[in-house]
């Protein structure tokens, strides 16, 4: 966790729990190192974005209700701009833009990146801000998935705040169908290999026993 993640999240009312807890002490510690700009994005992190193919995007509404939206798309749709900014292109859902209309009401967002198949997660901190496509045509061609045949209706850059590499533990371990099913074909296919093998040897089995002559295989 970085410092300037930590002055961000540990609010007054967390540290008093962090407080009676006992985790207070290195928590403090870690938020008093934080530096006073935001944190870059490095290589790791930026890895690890373009490998995801989804996350889940937190917004507050007007009411200030927090509202959790999924995100999808081809592999490496969530893109880094540049060491502040990440950046993805809004493709056409079910049209009813909650994501869209509180972030008219509050900038802030919080990003959660998941890697089920190697129980990782990244947390962002951000300011969002929208581009409409008409705005910018530039833009969305470089935020466009060739081949993706969903509408981009926006662009969605967040200005990253803070970021934070979570705890491994309780996430369950997924992975992904196209793996998996191609994990499966290369088994399905080693056995019908083996089980024609297992065919010829048994036939020649079969034949020299009728010869009187004793296999070579």
């Amino acid at each position: 966790m970085t410092g300037r993640y930590a002055r961000i999240a540990f609010t007054p009312d967390v540290q008093r729990h962090q407080e009676r807890h006992g985790s207070r002490g290195p928590y403090a510690r870690m938020a008093e190192a934080a530096a006073p700009v935001p944190d870059p994005i490095g290589p790791d992190e930026a890895h690890f974005v373009g490998e995801r193919d989804s996350f889940y995007m937190a917004t507050v509404s007007e009411t200030g209700w927090p509202y959790i939206q999924h995100r999808g798309g081809p592999e490496g749709f969530l893109k880094v701009l540049d060491p502040h900014t990440l950046a993805f292109a809004d493709f056409r859902g079910n049209r009813q833009y909650i994501s869209r209309g509180n972030l008219d009401h509050d900038d802030r967002v919080a990003l959660f990146l998941m890697d089920y198949a190697n129980a990782a997660r990244m947390k962002v901190f951000g300011r969002a801000r929208v581009v409409e496509a008409a705005d910018d045509p530039d833009l969305m061609s470089r935020l466009a998935m060739p081949g993706y045949p969903a509408k981009v209706e926006r662009a969605v850059l967040i200005d990253v705040e803070a970021y934070d590499w979570n705890c491994r533990q309780h996430i369950p371990q997924l992975l992904p169908r196209d793996a998996v099913e191609y994990t499966i074909r290369k088994l399905h296919d080693r056995v019908t290999e083996l089980e024609a093998r297992n065919g010829e040897l048994t036939a020649q089995v079969t034949e020299l026993r009728r010869g009187g002559g004793r296999p070579t295989g």
